[in-house]
This record gives structure tokens, C-alpha cells and sequence, in this order.
């Protein structure tokens, strides 16, 4: 690779980066205002533990079916088409796979359709009371209808980014998100919780139409036929199954979270959901934006058979996540409770504040590993192996499982003769949480752990190194960072309570919030650059587009 080249590459991932965060933090910002009136209108309560528990099969049908794994394995079939100019090809392949997708998602949402009050009752929600299982029915057989139009607009999105056009896919998240906020505003009234329903299908419709012109100006054909024997169809759907298996493993993780949960008492649910939205802002922004960016260069890299090249971005992505993840999961952890408290506008009661705030505190430690498998997952697939994340996940969802079981009050009637002394040894330290929601949060961050630490252990063999020396470097430094703006915060949160603030209404809350992150901010970027942390400086500099050659290595590393 030529400096100018690399250079010109560090800036491109720079940028991009930049524009796909923008684009996420639109979306979480639509979403953070769905939040604020939803909380305000159904707080932790039994209609939206029904909509949280109606949505996990829908969700699970799009996942499994339609979702990342299957547009991992059709863009590089697809774009193979395309560069070779063969685009006859190419549409008949898409409209072969497009009709089998939505022919087998049809299917399987008919099933669920019909059989939703079966699985209600003995699989998603068994602890549900009578009224809350019709509630979830109603809502699950909805959100069914979303899930057939994003089993199109998922593979619209392929096709579009084939093309390297990635401004329409950008906008349509927004738009889904933009569907759920006007079912939000004017849908809960004349419908209640079954107005958010009917927002999502709305959301969902508008994310397929926003990307129509884009397949318009691609001159997009579509032929009727499922083509089952068609070789290249096949292709697709071998290069996905394992990402499937994978995608699968995590969202009946979930499952089985909320069938603990609804176990836990009302509300528990809801409070399992909160907690893991409020911590998916940060990691959409940071986890998936560097994924969904650095991902084509790891898979380039792979073709050209550049180890050191895919090591030092890998590494350098990696450690991009831990400056950003780690003062963010201490940021949430400190600041969480007023910024639940503006989120939920007294929507919760003391307990149910409570409950949410333990639920978020544990999610806010796995903030940092769910956005480093973001990035150590896809170097797996950038070298076209997708059964050892499979493996990896399936032993997290293990660890997820046990600790899930033994961290709540089911795990007293489950056949784990030792709970009772695990209960008493996890309680003594006074930290792990036993017998209520927050357990499952802890039990997650446990299993997605796991699996970073294993994938990174197979990479380190399998490359001969993943720069570990300058990624704990920069996993010490950024901690120590992260400890001295926590104790930044806790002084003003002090003065701030001293001073008889703490209690005085939104205008003072907001106040708070922005006075601890803002000032806690600078010192963490006063004391990262007091610690000589590199990276800070190459990450301006690349975004700046002010980057000199004497740091090219270094940049080649970080970014």
C-alpha cells in the first residue's frame, strides 16, 4: 500500500464513519423522542411489556429470515454480477431472491399468525396474566405485517449499496423510526398500545418507499420465479446459513431473557427493554457505524491475502470502540439517573426508577463488548468464515443461559442444586445482582464477553497477532481516563445535590445532564491527552483532513 494510498483510505473510513454515525444519530434521536412519549404514556407497564414481548417473534422472523445475514451473502453475489457486467444476471438473481424471502417469510408468519395465542401462552410470556397474553396476541399478529415488507425493503438495501449508492439506504432507518413517532403522537390515543403497532407497519412501508426511486434510477427488473434450482440462489443461501444460525443464537437469547422476565413481576420486562434501548444509542453509533464502515476494507484485504493490513485496521477499529465505548458505559452509569428521569417525564414511580436504572447500569458494561464484536465478528466474515463466531456465540448464549437463570428468583425452582450458594456468594459482594431483572442484564454482558475474548484469541492465533501490546496500552489508558471523569462527576453530582438541585424539575435536570457530560467530556479528553494517547490526535487529524505523513503508520494502526 502507497502512503498516498493508505492515507487516502484512513481518511475515506474517517469520513465515512462520520457520515453513517450522522445518519444513525438521526435516527436515535427520532427514537429517543418515540422514548420520552411512550415512557410518558405507558411507563413500565403491563401494555408495554405486551409490545415488548409481541415484537420479539416478528423480530425474530426478520432476523432469521431477512435481515444482516442475508444481505452479507447476497451484495457479494450480486455486486459479482454487476462488475462483470452481467446484468441480466443480476436482477433475475435478485427477483428469485426477493420472491423466495418473502414467500418463506409469508409462510412463517402465517404459522404465527394462527398459532399466536399457543406460543404466547407457552413460550414467550407463560408469567403474562390473561389480559396481558390477548394484549400481546393482538400486537404480535400487527408487527407480522412489517415483517413481510422489510423481507423486500432489506434486499432493496443490498441492491442500492451494490451500487454504491448509501444515501437512500441511510434515510431508511429514519424513516421506519419516523412511522413509529407518529404512532406515537397520533396513533396511541384512538388505538393505545396498538397504536405503536400500526406506527412500526407504517415506519416499515416507509422504509421500502424511501428507496424506490433508487431502484427506478437502477433500471430494477423483477421476474416472477423462486428459481430453488438456480445455482446462484442456492450460493446465497449457503453463504448465509451460518450467519442465520448465528443471528438466531442471539435473538433467542432474548427470548428466553423475556421469558424470565415475565416471570419477575410487572414490569420487568419493560425494564429489560429500556434498559437495552437506552444502551443501544451509544453502541449504534459507535460499535455499528465502525463495523458497518471498516468491513468492505477488512474484506478487501482478505481477497489481496494482507494480514498486517487487516491486523493493524482490526486493531486500530478496536481501539477507536474501547476510547469511545469506555467513557460512554461510565458516562451512562453515572449520569443514567437523570437522564432516565428526563426520558420518562415521572412516568415511574421510586421502585420502577430504580429498577431501570439497575437494569441500564449493567447493559452500560456491556456497551463496550457489544461494540467490540461488531468489528471482531466481521473480520471472521471479511475471511469468508462464518462457523467460529457461530461456535463463539453459541457458547455465549450458554454462559447467558445459566448466569440468566441463576442471577433471577427462577433459578430457586430450576434443577441447579448449588443456586442457593452461588445466591449467597454473588450477594456478599454486594455488586451482582440476584432475584430481579438487572441479573439478566449482567448475565448478557457476560455471554457477549465470552465471545469477544474467544474471537480475539482465534484471531491472535490464526494472524500471529492483533497488536495486543498497543490495544491494552490504549484499554489502560482509556480506563484511567474514564475513572478520572467519573470522579469529575461524582464531585458535581455532590455540589449539585449540597446546592438543592438535585429535585428542582426538567429545566434543572437537563442543566445537570449537560453540565456533567459537557465538563465530564473535557476532562476525559484533557486527561487522554495528558496520557499521550495517540489516537485522539490521528482521528482529528484524519476527520480534519489535516493528516501528515510523519503519522502514516500510526494511522494505518489506528484507523
Amino acid at each position: 500500500m502507497t502512503t498516498n494510498t493508505g492515507e487516502q483510505r484512513n481518511r475515506q473510513i474517517a469520513q465515512s464513519t462520520i457520515i453513517v454515525m450522522v445518519a444513525f444519530g438521526i435516527a436515535k434521536a427520532i427514537s429517543l423522542a418515540q422514548t420520552v412519549i411512550i415512557v410518558s404514556v405507558f411507563g413500565i407497564s403491563r401494555e408495554w411489556d405486551a409490545f415488548v414481548a409481541a415484537n420479539s417473534i416478528p423480530e425474530l422472523i426478520f432476523t432469521l429470515i431477512a435481515g444482516g445475514a442475508l444481505a452479507n451473502a447476497f451484495i457479494p453475489v450480486f455486486s459479482g454480477f454487476l462488475a462483470r457486467g452481467e446484468r441480466d444476471r443480476a436482477w433475475r438473481m435478485a427477483s428469485q431472491v426477493i420472491n423466495t424471502i418473502f414467500t418463506l417469510s409469508f409462510i412463517v408468519s402465517a404459522f404465527v399468525f394462527v398459532f399466536a395465542p399457543t406460543l404466547v401462552r407457552e413460550f414467550i410470556a407463560p408469567g403474562f396474566d390473561e389480559v396481558a397474553t390477548r394484549q400481546t396476541i393482538e400486537l404480535m399478529r400487527i408487527l407480522l405485517l412489517s415483517t413481510l415488507i422489510f423481507s423486500v425493503s432489506g434486499i432493496a438495501m443490498g441492491i442500492l449499496q451494490s451500487h454504491n449508492h448509501f444515501l437512500l439506504p441511510a434515510l431508511a432507518p429514519i424513516m421506519f423510526d419516523v412511522g413509529i413517532l407518529f404512532g406515537a403522537i397520533f396513533l396511541i390515543d384512538p388505538f393505545g398500545v396498538n397504536g405503536i403497532a400500526m406506527g412500526a407497519v407504517l415506519g416499515a412501508m416507509m422504509h421500502f418507499g424511501i428507496q424506490v426511486p433508487g431502484l427506478i434510477r437502477y433500471r430494477a427488473t423483477w421476474t416472477a420465479e423462486l428459481g430453488l434450482r438456480d445455482p446462484e440462489l442456492r450460493r446465497v443461501i449457503k453463504l448465509m446459513l451460518p450467519r442465520v444460525a448465528g443471528l438466531g443464537v442471539f435473538s433467542l437469547n432474548f427470548l428466553v431473557m423475556n421469558n424470565i422476565a415475565s416471570r419477575l413481576g410487572t414490569g420487568s420486562v419493560s425494564a429489560l427493554s429500556w434498559g437495552w434501548r437506552l444502551m443501544q444509542i451509544p453502541e449504534t453509533l459507535i460499535g455499528t457505524a465502525m463495523g458497518t464502515v471498516i468491513f468492505p476494507t477488512l474484506a478487501s484485504m482478505s481477497e489481496l491475502g494482507d494480514v498486517e493490513g487487516k491486523r493493524n485496521y482490526m486493531s486500530g477499529a478496536l481501539r477507536f470502540i474501547m476510547i469511545a465505548t469506555i467513557p460512554s458505559a461510565v458516562g451512562l452509569i453515572m449520569v443514567g439517573r437523570p437522564v432516565l428521569s428526563l426520558l420518562e417525564g415521572q412516568a415511574f414511580d421510586a421502585s420502577a426508577s430504580a429498577l431501570v436504572f439497575s437494569t441500564l447500569r449493567f447493559f452500560a458494561l456491556g456497551l463496550v463488548v457489544h461494540s467490540a464484536l461488531e468489528v471482531v465478528a466481521r473480520s471472521f466474515y471479511a475471511d469468508k468464515d462464518t462457523y467460529t463466531p457461530l461456535w463463539a456465540a453459541l457458547g455465549g448464549a450458554a454462559i447467558n443461559l445459566v448466569l440468566s437463570f441463576a442471577l433471577s428468583d427462577v433459578g430457586r425452582a430450576s434443577a441447579f442444586g448449588l443456586y442457593n450458594d452461588v445466591a449467597l456468594a454473588f450477594t456478599a459482594l454486594n455488586f451482582i445482582p440476584i432475584g430481579n431483572v438487572s441479573g439478566l442484564a449482567l448475565a448478557n454482558t457476560a455471554g457477549v464477553a465470552f465471545e469477544v475474548v474467544t474471537l480475539l484469541w482465534v484471531l491472535k492465533r490464526r494472524w500471529h497477532s492483533v497488536n495486543e501490546d498497543a490495544l491494552s496500552r490504549t484499554v489502560v489508558k482509556t480506563l484511567v481516563a474514564s475513572l478520572v471523569m467519573g470522579l469529575t462527576i461524582v464531585i458535581i453530582q455532590t455540589l449539585w445535590q449540597q446546592m438543592g438541585l438535585d429535585s428542582r424539575g426538567r429545566i434543572v435536570t437537563i442543566g445537570e445532564v449537560a453540565i456533567e457530560t459537557g465538563i465530564g467530556g473535557l476532562v476525559f479528553l484533557g486527561a487522554a491527552i495528558a496520557l499521550r494517547m495517540e489516537e485522539i490526535t490521528i482521528l482529528v487529524n484524519l476527520i480534519m483532513r489535516r493528516t501528515r505523513q510523519p503519522v502514516e503508520v500510526e494511522v494505518e494502526a489506528a484507523v
